[in-house]
């Protein structure tokens, strides 16, 4: 198979697999909602990074650390669920810092964010620790690289498409990102003012019913 095909096979396997919303996304509207691009696009970039690694190990046959991820999949599903549930809990009960009458538009930034900042670091750990506590995606990269008949033995075909993977996965939450930040550059001060304060307590509650279904799945398993 041509190295330009596998590879545009594996962008697409990437959007495929980051473009459904759930909890990563909602984390992501939000963040870029109320603190701008870059630390929504850093936490995409967390995603597609354990995207990535999970695709790594589907493509090189790593099949011990395949095995323990599939024989612990209840406790990292706890751990996840736990951690959504935390996350969400933060995100409703979240304050503003600054009163509106300090947002004020500038060129670079047409909004100043009105909530707690997160750094670039915490941003990207916590959607790479998020991703990774789902282990059974990695049953999907192992079906689908199956699928496309590539094997460990193809070493170069197998890099090729895990970087179609990021590189896809990195893509959707770029155009993601920015199309939520262009919506953000419309809203007035005000707007973004009380738009901040009900998506705090709306996303917060998605996020924490994301985390209550994780449990569940946990505990019934």
């Amino acid at each position: 198979m041509l190295l330009p095909l596998v590879f545009g096979k594996g962008l697409l396997l990437g959007l495929a697999i980051a473009a459904p919303v759930g909890p990563i996304g909602i984390l992501c509207i939000r963040r870029t909602l109320t603190q701008g691009r870059v630390i929504g696009f850093i936490s995409g970039c967390g995603a597609a990074t354990a995207d990535a690694f999970y695709g790594t190990i589907a493509a090189f046959g790593l099949s011990t650390f395949s095995n323990f991820l599939v024989t612990y999949t209840t406790l990292l599903q706890l751990l996840g669920g736990c951690f959504l549930c935390y996350l969400g809990l933060k995100t409703f009960f979240s304050k503003s810092l600054t009163p509106p009458s300090a947002l004020t538009p500038s060129p670079s930034h047409p909004l100043t964010p009105n909530s707690p900042p997160v750094h670039l670091l915490s941003a990207y750990t916590t959607t790479l620790v998020l991703t990774l506590t789902n282990p059974a995606t990695i049953l999907s990269f192992l079906a689908i690289f199956a699928g496309l008949g590539i094997t460990q033995s193809d070493y170069l075909q197998s890099v090729t498409l895990v970087s179609g993977v990021f590189s896809g996965s990195l893509l959707w939450w770029l155009v993601l990102v920015s199309g939520v930040a262009y919506l953000r550059s419309r809203l007035t001060p005000q707007h973004l003012t009380r738009f901040n304060s009900f998506s705090s307590k709306g996303f917060g509650l998605i996020i924490v019913g994301f985390g209550v279904v994780a449990l569940v799945a946990s505990i019934r398993s």
